[in-house]
């Protein structure tokens, strides 16, 4: 959910080398091309091109990174997935494929992103609930329960950035056992 931690774990992912593409990167670049609101091009682009097309823009970039270097050794990440369709078109080009959820409650991300203060940010904790149920919608609950690994971020810094590094661990250990 927005505010809930995930631009810390692709920070972190970032520093040891694994490449990030964040959907909401994509959604915020075709709402500027069509001079729209973050939310309204995030429900339209579904409307009009299908419940996959974020997920296969992400891909598709994916692919020509990878064409382009030629790596076989280069490790993605998507930042925000929203829906269980993004999880299987994902799945279904990427085989080992998995899903690391985080949860904050609702109070502690609102605080959180009136500090960020981004632009398709809340400023009122009824925009944000609309917000929340927007995502929702889309499906991410079933995301979150569904995924590989929960992380909850409720407490210190400190102790959140433990848990991804267990998992970062785990999953490159795991990443580097299939090479």
């Amino acid at each position: 959910m927005p505010g809930s931690g995930k631009g810390v774990i692709s920070r972190m992912a970032h520093k040891k080398g694994i490449i990030i593409y964040r959907m909401g990167d994509v959604i915020r670049e075709e709402a500027e091309k069509r001079n729209e609101d973050v939310g309204e091009t995030a429900v339209n682009l579904r409307k009009e091109r299908g419940d996959y097309v974020v997920a296969e823009i992400c891909i598709e970039k994916i692919i020509m990174d990878y064409a382009q270097s030629g790596s076989d050794d280069k490790i993605y990440m998507i930042e925000g997935i929203r829906s269980p369709h993004e999880v299987q078109i994902f799945k279904n080009r990427f085989s080992d494929f998995k899903v690391i959820s985080v949860f904050s409650n609702p109070k502690t991300r609102f605080r959180r992103l009136k500090r960020r203060n981004r632009s398709d940010d809340s400023e009122e904790f009824a925009e944000f609930e609309e917000r929340d149920k927007r995502e929702l919608g889309f499906g991410i609950g079933e995301v979150i329960a569904t995924s590989d690994y929960l992380i909850v971020n409720s407490g210190p810094l400190w102790r959140f950035k433990n848990e991804i590094k267990r998992v970062l661990r785990r999953e490159l250990k795991d990443s580097d056992d299939k090479n």
